[in-house]
């Protein structure tokens, strides 16, 4: 994998979220009881990471795990993450007396550095790594400027996938919701219209840092000027450059539709409450509420066929 640039890794590490609420540090306990010294890692991301002590959502949390074979139950759930990373899992745990939720995905190490490269073709590691995450536990600090060096390389990534979809000039923030809006388009994403804007907003100055950052890294001239007080940028890239762009994304979020069902089947079958889980996310993200009657409950990868169909004839995925 390409290094990336000391000034990017550093920046990404100063806009590390500090205060992380104890019921993290909790469910990084219970982590720990369930696979020792695999863990190599674990990240914190997601909605509850900006929620601060509010312990109603569910928290998402990456495990990285020095291989497979060491932290999965048994060879077949092994196979499964190897073929179709991650495997996610739930967890629940009790703070206080009120009742703590967390899904956690298990990612190698390896994949994570592969999955976020420009190797990578599909959006599905970049799209995470390159937003803003608090790194709560690592084994050694090796490992911690591996994780945060792959952060950076995901924007470098994102960057350098987005820039041919944008006009001749454009803004940072117009670079990070076009991006978001075609990333999320790539996966079976139950997601609200504003969604991108608000996520752009809660972490805007990380955003515009991080971009500023990598754009010495993307095979793109890149140049500024001011205008009415906001910086427009420009890109020089050719229009066949741009065409093919417009491919490869074509491609992507065909691929990543399909990745997507097989991901959620995978779950329904790995995942405690699977069922009941995807119905709350629908929920949660797209505001479309979907009822699940007690024989689909028994039968996830039927209830994961309905479940689609229904959400898409509502419109709760674009």
């Amino acid at each position: 994998m390409m290094t990336a640039p000391a000034q990017l890794v550093r920046a990404i590490q100063q806009h590390a979220p500090r205060d992380v609420p104890p019921a993290v540090n909790l469910l990084v306990e219970e982590i720990f009881s369930r696979y020792g010294t695999a863990v190599q890692g674990i990240v914190f991301y997601g909605s509850c990471l900006h929620a601060g002590k509010d312990l109603d959502g569910l928290f998402d949390l990456y495990v990285l795990v020095d291989g497979y074979l060491s932290a999965n139950r048994n060879l077949r759930q092994a196979l499964l993450n190897k073929l179709l990373p991650p495997n996610v899992f739930y967890l629940e745990t009790l703070l206080e007396g009120k009742r703590v939720r967390a899904k956690y995905a298990l990612l190698s190490l390896a994949d994570l550095q592969k999955g976020t490269s420009r190797r990578w073709f599909h959006s599905y590691f970049w799209a995470r790594f390159c937003q803003p995450a608090a790194v709560v536990y690592t084994c050694n600090d090796r490992v911690a400027t591996q994780i945060h060096t792959a952060f950076a390389q995901a924007v470098i990534t994102f960057v350098a996938r987005v820039l041919p979809l944008l006009p001749q000039r454009w803004t940072i923030r117009e670079l990070w919701l076009t991006g978001l809006k075609m990333t999320y388009r790539a996966e079976f994403r139950p997601e609200r219209p504003d969604r991108q804007a608000r996520l752009f907003e809660a972490s805007a100055d990380y955003f515009e840092e991080v971009a500023r950052k990598a754009f010495d890294s993307v095979p793109f001239q890149i140049t500024s000027t001011d205008s009415q007080g906001s910086t427009l940028y420009s890109a020089g890239i050719d229009t066949t450059a741009r065409f093919l762009a417009r491919i490869t994304w074509t491609v992507r979020i065909v691929q990543g539709k399909i990745l997507s069902v097989l991901r959620l089947a995978k779950g329904a079958l790995t995942f405690e409450g699977g069922v009941e889980y995807i119905v709350w996310k629908i929920e949660r993200h797209s505001g479309v509420k979907i009822d699940v009657s007690p024989f689909l409950q028994r039968h996830p990868i039927l209830a994961l066929c309905v479940l689609s169909l229904r959400l898409y004839r509502r419109g709760g995925v674009r």
